[in-house]
Formats: C-alpha cells, sequence, structure tokens
C-alpha cells in the first residue's frame, strides 16, 4: 500500500505535536524484522503519532527503513532527522467500544460508587456494586429498581 501524502503544513503541525515524545519503537542491529513491524504497527493503532529511534550509523539504511516502515503500515513519514524517524497514522475506530457501550445497558455492570467526606477533612469511601440491566444508581448511592413506564388508559384502549 502507498503511504499517506500530507501537506507541508500538515507535517509541520504533526512535528509539533510529536516534539514532546519519546521513542516508542527501537530498531537494533537486526534491521527491520517481523517483530518490528509489529510492535510498529501496534504503537500506531494505540497512539497515532509515534517516534521510532535506530541504532544504526548508516543513513542510507535509515532512510530505507523509514520509507519501507511507512509503506508496509501504510502510514505517513512526517521526519527523518539523526536517528529518529517520526511517523504518523490516523488511529482507527475502535468497534469494541461502541458494542460494549451498546451491551452493558442490558446485563450487569459494575458501578463505583464514591462518598465524599461532609468535613472533607478524610478519604473518601469507594464501593463497587453490581448493577443489573434493570436497575440504576440513585443520587445517593442507592440502588434502584427503573420503573415501568406508564402509558396513559386512553392510548391502551385505543390500541385495541
Amino acid at each position: 500500500m502507498p503511504a499517506i501524502q500530507l501537506t507541508p503544513a500538515q507535517r509541520k503541525e504533526k512535528r509539533s505535536e510529536a516534539h514532546h515524545l519519546d521513542p516508542m519503537v527501537m530498531i537494533g542491529a537486526d534491521g527491520l524484522t517481523p517483530a518490528v513491524v509489529k510492535a510498529t504497527d501496534a504503537a500506531l493503532n494505540a497512539h497515532g503519532l509515534i517516534k521510532v529511534r535506530i541504532f544504526s550509523d548508516d543513513r542510507a539504511n535509515r532512510e530505507g527503513i523509514f520509507a519501507s516502515l511507512c509503506g508496509e503500515l501504510n502510514a505517513a513519514p512526517i521526519q527523518h532527522i539523526g536517528k529518529l524517524l517520526i511517523i504518523w497514522r490516523p488511529i482507527p475506530p475502535k468497534e469494541d467500544e461502541a458494542n460494549t457501550r451498546a451491551d452493558s445497558k442490558l446485563g450487569p455492570r459494575v458501578v463505583k460508587i464514591v462518598k465524599f467526606s461532609k468535613s472533607g477533612n478524610h478519604r473518601p469511601q469507594t464501593k463497587k456494586l453490581r448493577v443489573l440491566g434493570n436497575e440504576r444508581v440513585a443520587q445517593g448511592g442507592e440502588i434502584k429498581r427503573a420503573k415501568r413506564r406508564l402509558t396513559s388508559i386512553k392510548k391502551s384502549s385505543q390500541d385495541q
């Protein structure tokens, strides 16, 4: 796959974002191995913008690694300065979070309740409670059953 193409202004913005980052992936004497590619892919999925450090003195070798990493992982080359490479790829949307949010309302879930002390001098008390699908946590930390929604008598008689 070809690498993502960015405008110079976009690359400049990504360079400024990456300035404070530490290298996430280190490439040693073995060079670009499948394990390094897999670690770089995982870091890009988690963070999007990463720094890679190469412990090689050969500049041509570093440029080749930079190009092949960006090509294999469909990432944008941001900067190659010395032994540091900056690579960016958009973070893919997480499918698991969307599914768990929809399912969490249906089944039991664990809720953490924090009660702060009235005087403010003591530690807050924390409790973990299991809340079922038909229950909710009230403002005081009590568990209450959800009430069935009442429909009007007129609507129920019209439906029949």
